[in-house]
């Protein structure tokens, strides 16, 4: 009965897709909102159910083990930055506020409220992005200013959006077009739109950037191509074939951590991996170099298009050259909604797929051969510190006991001091990018070296936390 409860609150919500949207329901009609959603590195999953919401460690393939558990009802978006201990909550309760709490001291940092109801939120170590159905504010989260809105945007309610993880290729995305599937790219460091790309014909339903930044990858609400573009000029530099037989709802799209791996899930029984090859294959025919033949049949088959191009139609030529999926997963949930992801975890590459049944999986993935993916293990989502992660294979005991772990490491860093001086909005404008001056949180922040690898904000002393600001 819990489990089956929890698939159906589950079901209401996943983060993606805009279809979720079209059930013919009126929003005050639809069932209370929960979500499951990967933070920005997937080393954690955020699930919540009408009740409560719970943030999971992704760190080992034995255990699930909860970082953190709260018992705030009818949460619908709970926003982790990387490992640290700030996340961004949003609940039904009060849908046009957004929260940014401390969940290890038990404590809110800053509050915000806006005109309208919270779509989404994104989050990197530079900014935080808040999504409204037709507006977009941009915060500086070192001390949660707003620095830029981008107003009259095409209504967005399902919220889709993404934001880079990479500091140097800081840029957000969003859909430029009510109609077709236009997307904006814009540069949140320099407050400035950097590309727009027709990406496809219909309205888009999933976006995601590369770890790099350099790369954005896109489907639409027709789901049978994926397409990559450059983040630089736009162009387009790989087309997937998802399926030929049948169009799809796309969920969730993920690249790996390495930036070579993309996985697609969708409202079919299959989630797809492809390889993107160091020279993108929509460029073979373009270039006159296509694949060798040690590729064996696909390469042997690119060869051939490629020297018929002339001579065949342009939309069977993008067909035949459009990439194959290089792994999969068959699972047993047709039709339900999920969410995947490709994770490092111990060393080793890792499919996870997180479903509205209330589970979540993992599997194998060997990337040199690909093929089918071998199920490891499969978790049962409660949200609950009693109650066990019962494990679906035979051969694997069940694990009890389940609590939320202890103080770590970072904890023992003094924390910095929460600023006592609130402000208000009426003063926030449109900006420049703040400076030293602004607050002494910043201050102590830019005082201290910045190393160009990503650096891990794992306690107060990395991340001052700042003062209350209302609207």
């Amino acid at each position: 009965m819990l489990r089956q409860g929890l698939a159906t609150s589950l079901s209401t919500l996943m983060t993606v897709p805009s279809t979720m949207y079209n059930t013919g329901l009126e929003e005050e009609d639809t069932p209370s909102a929960t979500f499951v959603r990967f933070n920005q590195d997937n080393t954690c999953l955020a699930v919540g159910t009408i009740s409560s919401y719970t943030l999971y460690s992704l760190n080992s393939t034995d255990t699930l083990e909860p970082v953190y558990i709260s018992d705030e009802p009818e949460v619908y978006i709970s926003e982790r930055l990387f490992s640290s201990s700030l996340v961004a909550v949003v609940s039904n309760l009060s849908p046009r506020t957004l929260r940014v709490c401390h969940f290890k001291k038990g404590t809110e940092i800053c509050r915000y409220s806006y005109s309208d109801k919270v779509r989404a939120v994104r989050m990197n170590r530079a900014r935080l992005v808040v999504c409204l159905d037709e507006s977009l504010y941009i915060h500086n989260i070192r001390d949660m200013k707003v620095i830029h809105t981008i107003r009259d945007t095409p209504s967005n309610p399902a919220g889709l959006l993404a934001l880079s993880t990479d500091s140097n290729h800081n840029y957000l995305a969003y859909p430029g077009h009510s109609n077709t599937g236009e997307l904006q790219v814009f540069d949140t460091i320099n407050l400035a739109s950097r590309v727009i790309i027709p990406a496809h014909e219909s309205q888009l339903a999933a976006m995601q950037f590369s770890p790099s930044g350099t790369r954005i990858a896109t489907a639409s609400e027709r789901g049978t191509v994926i397409r990559v573009f450059s983040c630089q000029d736009g162009s387009k530099l790989y087309e997937l074939r998802r399926g030929l037989k049948r169009t799809a709802s796309i969920f969730s799209l993920s690249f790996s951590p390495c930036g070579s791996f993309l996985a697609c899930s969708s409202n079919t029984e299959t989630v797809h991996v492809f390889k993107l090859d160091d020279k993108p294959r929509d460029s073979y025919s373009l270039a006159g170099s296509p694949p060798s033949d040690s590729e064996g049949w696909f390469g042997y088959i690119n060869n051939m298009v490629s020297v018929s191009a002339g001579y065949l139609p342009s939309q069977m030529t993008d067909t035949l050259l459009q990439g194959r999926a290089f792994a999969s997963v068959h699972h047993n949930q047709n039709g339900s909604k999920n969410t995947c992801a490709l994770a490092m975890i111990r060393r080793s590459l890792r499919l996870v797929v997180c479903s509205v049944e209330g589970t979540l999986q993992l599997y194998s993935f060997d990337q040199d051969e690909g093929g089918d993916c071998s199920l490891i293990r499969e978790f049962i989502l409660d949200g609950t510190p009693a109650a066990s992660n019962e494990l679906v294979k035979d051969n694997i005991v069940q694990i009890d006991n389940i609590v939320v772990p202890g103080e770590t490491e970072h904890d023992n860093i003094v924390p910095g001091e929460i600023a006592g001086d609130n402000f208000n909005t009426d003063k926030i404008r449109i900006s420049e990018e703040p400076t030293e001056s602004d607050t002494e949180s910043f201050h102590e922040m830019s005082s201290t070296p910045v190393p160009r690898t990503c650096f891990l904000l794992d306690d107060d002393g990395d991340f001052p936390p700042v003062a209350f600001a209302a609207s």
